[in-house]
């Protein structure tokens, strides 16, 4: 629930801690921000004119492929290192793209005394990610131009397959606490890219994340995590409308390659864990 999450919100426009009245979230220099009936609340900067983020098709394959439990080891994957990462920290858990919610609510299973910010741009993730855990708020933000969270106020933020602002993480983060990023191998899908010529994973994407986050963390732990997915012709075309590849694969061509595949279709589930400290 958004109210969990109020402390440690921040205004957008002035950067001024925030407090809720009814349906409305006011900072202290008068800036009002209306919570949505969905339970989200949009701390977008002024006059912001972004990329829209995922659609409603997109949030809807998501939701059914998680809901069928297909990539839980990575939930699980992520509640483990969590637990592990955070015990003495205070502060919250920040899922920066958090789409609908559901690895968030994993870890705030498993971190009882925690609540849990789903960050994302999408209004139709943010509608699940409202009541994906009673201990979540949903807040629509642009991770470029800013997230409307205190200082050091995350004793954990998560970026799961999203963007990566390196610079505002650590800004968000206490000074003990710690980042966990999930990316895919070139492994990950690898079955489906081939048959349904999907988007590839860029094969210096671990030099590109480095790249981006060695100005402002130290790594400190990896975990590659591997397993075969058995997935219905349904779930097939889930997984696919669900990523990168649904803004570049044609719907009745897919539909068309996935009514070809064998069912159900063994399929490579292949990512990478790290796990960062913030430099101080």
């Amino acid at each position: 629930m958004l109210e969990h999450v109020v402390p440690f919100l921040v205004c957008p426009y002035c950067g001024a801690a925030t407090t809720r009245t009814d349906g409305v979230l006011r900072c202290r220099s008068g800036h009002s921000f209306d919570i949505a009936r969905h339970g989200y609340v949009s701390l977008l900067p002024p006059g912001w004119r972004g990329d829209a983020g995922d659609t409603a098709a997109m949030v809807r394959a998501r939701e059914r492929f998680l809901a069928a439990g297909h990539f839980d080891v990575v939930a699980t994957t992520l509640a483990d290192l969590a637990e592990r990462q955070s015990s003495d920290v205070p502060g919250c858990v920040v899922d920066v793209g958090g789409g609908t919610g559901h690895h968030l609510a994993a870890v705030l299973d498993r971190l009882t005394d925690r609540v849990g910010l789903a960050l994302d741009v999408s209004k139709p993730a943010l509608r699940r990610a409202a009541r994906a855990h009673r201990r979540v708020g949903a807040v629509a933000c642009d991770v470029w131009h800013g997230l409307p969270v205190a200082a050091g106020s995350a004793a954990l933020a998560l970026n799961v397959f999203a963007p990566r602002n390196a610079t505002e993480l650590a800004r968000i983060l206490h000074d003990a606490g710690r980042l966990l990023v999930v990316t895919p191998t070139r492994r990950h899908l690898v079955e489906l890219v081939s048959a349904l010529d999907l988007v590839v994973v860029d094969e210096h994407k671990a030099q590109r994340l480095a790249a981006q986050l060695d100005p402002c963390f130290e790594p400190l732990d990896r975990q590659d995590v591997t397993a075969t997915m058995s997935l219905p012709r349904d779930d097939v075309a889930a997984v696919v409308a669900m990523g990168p590849s649904a803004w570049h694969v044609d719907t009745d061509e897919l539909r068309e390659r996935v009514r070809q595949l064998p069912e159900p279709m063994s399929v490579t589930l292949s990512i990478t864990v790290g796990v960062y400290r913030p430099l101080g």
